[in-house]
């Protein structure tokens, strides 16, 4: 792979400040300055120094953020900010993007990465990845309510939701799990039985739960075991 490349691929520099950085001597390949950025290096076993740091190159990258209220599952901000505008500028050049969407006011787990083949594999609506949400509610939830979310509720639009579990925590709270990504699903299934949805919290993504020592707006890079419990879920 190229200098410059992998550089670019990992939000660093482009090529072109590649090629500058190379020029004033701020790359080293195996302890040596380069003068060009369009050598060759294998990221596995060359120990590559980029402004005085050692560079561990990923070709995938994957990060969990408790999403705040107020900024918006996308990669481009025409409705306001976005979660990637919450990241450092070097990882916001490296073609990150949410692995599915949460609602604006919606808050909790959000796996960001750019593995297209994995966030594909775990949205595919015939995967059946589960997700697990905290609910506030409006008004009580009742055993008939309960009853009628797991059995399968029609949606507006036509849509119908799959069979949903559900554990009831209070009068007003319950935690919900569903295999689906429908838009505003949540909300729509508790409007099915006549209620309203006032706080919603991702807590779970299929084998992944938020880590709460996570702040809102908040992210860190998975652990090795946890990319590994990732993408197991896709063999």
């Amino acid at each position: 792979m190229r200098i410059d490349k992998l550089l670019s691929s990992m939000g660093l520099a482009s090529r072109t400040e590649s090629a500058k950085a190379a020029k004033q001597g701020l790359i080293k390949v195996n302890g040596n300055i380069i003068s060009k950025s369009d050598i060759k290096v294998n990221p596995d076993t060359d120990v590559i120094e980029f402004m005085g740091k050692n560079i561990s190159y990923k070709s995938n990258i994957y990060i969990m953020m408790n999403k705040p209220s107020g900024v918006v599952s996308s990669t481009d901000g025409k409705d306001g900010d976005t979660v990637i505008s919450l990241l450092p500028e070097d990882l916001q050049k490296c073609g990150l993007f949410p692995c599915g969407r949460l609602d604006k006011d919606t808050v909790g787990l959000l796996i960001i990465t750019n593995d297209g083949a994995t966030s594909h594999y775990l949205l595919s609506p015939k995967r059946h990845v589960s997700k697990i949400y905290y609910v506030k509610t409006a008004f009580p939830v009742t055993e008939n309510d309960i009853k009628l979310l797991e059995t399968g509720v029609q949606l507006d639009k036509g849509d119908i939701a799959r069979p949903a579990n559900v554990q009831k925590v209070s009068e007003n709270e319950i935690y919900i799990t569903i295999v689906e990504g429908m838009y505003h699903q949540i909300k729509r299934m508790l409007e099915a039985v006549n209620n309203k949805v006032t706080f919603l919290e991702r807590v779970e993504f299929g084998t992944l739960s938020l880590d709460t020592s996570l702040k809102r707006g908040e992210w860190r890079y998975l652990t090795q075991d946890e990319i590994d419990i990732l993408l197991r879920q896709t063999k």
